[in-house]
């Protein structure tokens, strides 16, 4: 097996575009088969150091996200930038399935051999973003790609998450959408660092420019004394205010690094990692164990029947397996 992922590692690692998309679909890959190739490319450059910037793009469906992501990639990338998209699609209850077409929302993005774009569906995790969206974080920066944007599901609600994954959040909306404010959670707001009032541009501007000023003011009562998110009017259609985001988002990545804030989110998130992946461990192994599985599908006839509170099924089945 490690025979199999060393050259697949090695090819990432120079370029090969075909081979991170490989090892991304290995690593979403839930089967126990795959574990210890997993285990292997993870381990395989671990010690790799990055000065990577990962920014998290978050907002309700219909905004303009994923346009705005492209024409933001496709600056940077005129900077001598490379860009690995993620973008995380919503999966069905029912199916499991996702429609993964943010390819087709980035067609020149996603041509450009400096940009790298990959899909991926939530798989029901909540949060907005993927199972796997850390690993695929690190191999995309493996691969060399500096700057690497996490495009949320777009559900407005639970996409806190994304910042235990990313050093910088924006947070994109626009005058008219939902309910303005109201529709905006705080939690969301709790947790951005810029704010792009998009679509600004033929009759919205004025409507734009006014919603801006409201959202400007909401967030300085909701920060108190300390410094709020900026707000920024922009278009992913006529580019207008494009490069200021982009410059703000770089002053606050930067500010960040010069603070320390930037080193000690990482290690809070590599401590976050940490504990959820344990806990995905622990949930793979419980359904995918061979021995106890009697045991445990006893325990799931009495839930259902209303024998056994789940919670109690649970713990029994925990202890069941720690002995």
């Amino acid at each position: 097996m490690t025979d199999k992922v060393h050259p697949l590692f090695s090819a990432l690692v120079s370029g090969d575009r075909g081979a991170l998309g490989r090892a991304i679909t290995l690593m979403e890959s839930a089967h126990p088969k795959d574990q210890d190739e997993k285990l292997s490319l993870l381990s395989s450059g671990h010690s790799i150091g990055t000065d990577s910037v990962r920014i998290a793009v978050t907002g309700a469906p219909g905004v303009g996200k994923s346009s705005l992501i492209e024409h933001l990639g496709l600056y940077l990338i005129s900077k001598g930038h490379k860009v690995a998209v993620l973008a995380i699609d919503p999966s069905s209850d029912r199916t499991g399935g996702s429609i993964l077409g943010d390819k087709t929302r980035m067609p020149n993005l996603s041509r450009n051999p400096h940009a790298f774009i990959r899909p991926s569906p939530t798989s029901g995790v909540l949060g907005g973003v993927a199972q796997m969206t850390r690993e695929t974080i690190y191999l995309c920066e493996a691969a060399g790609y500096d700057r690497i944007i996490v495009e949320t599901v777009g559900i407005g609600q639970s996409e806190t998450r994304v910042s235990t994954l990313t050093d910088v959040v924006l947070f994109v909306t626009m005058a008219g959408s939902g309910d303005g404010l109201q529709g905006i959670k705080r939690g969301v707001l709790e947790v951005i660092d810029v704010v792009a009032v998009n679509k600004s541009d033929g009759a919205s501007v004025q409507p734009s420019e006014q919603f801006a000023a409201e959202l400007a003011a909401a967030l300085h009562l909701l920060y108190g004394s300390n410094a709020p998110p900026s707000v920024w009017l922009t278009s992913a259609n006529t580019q207008v205010g494009l490069e200021r985001l982009w410059a703000q988002l770089e002053e606050v990545a930067e500010h960040k690094m010069t603070s320390g804030d930037y080193a000690r989110n990482r290690k809070k998130q590599l401590e976050t990692w940490f504990e959820q992946a344990t806990m995905h461990s622990m949930n793979q192994f419980i359904r995918h164990m061979a021995s106890p599985s009697d045991f445990k599908e006893d325990l799931l006839v009495q839930v259902k029947s209303g024998v056994l509170h789940p919670y109690v099924a649970a713990d029994r089945l925990v202890k069941k397996l720690m002995g």
